[in-house]
């Protein structure tokens, strides 16, 4: 449907009519004139009138320069078929932790070591991709929290966004689990009410950032922001040394404990993930969340359309310029005349 932004400026149109009848003319001065070779003036009616013709091709011209100029300021617009955006989901906000110790390769696929960062990048993007309807967002964190991408229904931008996270990135010796809460927070708490959710992966403890994760925690609490918690890691690593084999914890750093108490005060669950399986299943389960409605909302593509008339109106303009040139005079070609003075054509 074509539609006009600004149809007041319809309203110029009659102003060069206007101008016309309402300025006062330059006046003029005839004097009596006695011209002897009036019969060859009147052979010349034929020139007159197509000097006439000219003009009139002109005014023609110059009327529809001004009518598109006007076309043009009105801005029209080509609206689209309304389009439904999804009415059901949740606002979901993901938080991940990108720190140094995410790079510790504690995870085995296919009986072949790999990274815990390489795992969470693998299954999250696979619970990006089934969140059809949701608007889904993306905080990555180490020593300082940072949105990688706002809420949005666009989830192939947010998980490559996430696919081309790198350990590095931000500073990576510490890990600022309040101040990824409390980002979190801030870009949920205008969401609709018990659509808000924060799921938080990590594998360590806070020791950065200017807020505790249990003061941001509470912070949720207040704006019914629900909080899914993940650890990540594995219990038990084989370590082969010069003295032989021993057992060791990778995750020993992992503070369960807080990270229980954001879940539950928050109506939330923490979640265990030693080893892809485990990862996989809470996804899974997370994934079945329950939906809400939303208010129905919709939108109609608009493709801006004023550069047309107003192109329209320059290439005429260039047209009638190039065509008012006298390009015989320019070129150094005069027309010559006869014994009385009358110029004649060249094919005379």
């Amino acid at each position: 449907m074509l539609e006009f932004t600004w149809p007041f400026a319809f309203l110029a149109l009659p102003l060069p009519w206007l101008v016309y009848k309402l300025m006062a003319r330059a006046p003029r001065q005839d004097a009596s004139l006695l011209v002897p070779f009036f019969e060859k003036l009147t052979r010349l009616q034929s020139d007159n009138e197509s000097i006439s013709s000219s003009r009139l091709l002109n005014l023609i011209c110059c009327s529809l320069i001004w009518l598109l100029v006007v076309l043009a300021a009105s801005r029209p617009q080509w609206l689209g078929d309304p389009v439904e955006l999804p009415s059901t989901g949740r606002d979901l906000m993901l938080a991940v932790d990108i720190s140094g110790s995410m790079e510790a390769q504690d995870m085995v696929v296919g009986n072949r070591q790999v990274s815990r960062i390489d795992v969470v990048k693998a299954v999250v993007s696979d619970f990006v991709e089934r969140r059809e309807g949701d608007r889904l967002g993306l905080i990555l964190f180490a020593a300082h929290a940072y949105i990688q991408a706002p809420l949005t229904f666009d989830r192939d931008t947010v998980g490559t966004l996430l696919e081309e996270a790198e350990i590095g990135i931000i500073e990576e010796s510490a890990t600022a689990i309040g101040d990824a809460i409390g980002l979190g927070v801030k870009h949920l708490r205008n969401r609709p009410e018990n659509s808000r959710v924060l799921v938080l992966l990590t594998d360590g403890v806070n020791n950065a950032g200017s807020v505790s994760p249990i003061q941001a925690g509470q912070l949720a609490e207040t704006e019914n922001i629900k909080i899914y918690t993940i650890g990540i890691g594995a219990d038990q690593v084989v370590q082969r040394t010069f003295f032989g084999s021993r057992s060791v914890n990778p995750s020993a750093e992992l503070d369960e404990e807080t990270l229980t108490q954001i879940a539950e005060s928050t109506g939330g669950r923490y979640f265990r993930a030693r080893d892809v399986n485990d990862l996989v299943e809470i996804y899974e389960e997370l994934d079945r969340l329950e939906t809400i409605e939303q208010d129905e909302q919709t939108y109609r593509p608009t493709k801006i359309l004023f550069f047309w008339p107003l192109g329209a109106a320059l290439l005429i303009s260039f047209i009638l310029a190039a065509v008012s040139i006298p390009w015989l005079s320019l070129l150094g070609r005069q027309p010559r005349q006869d014994a009385e003075g009358v110029s004649v054509g060249s094919g005379s």
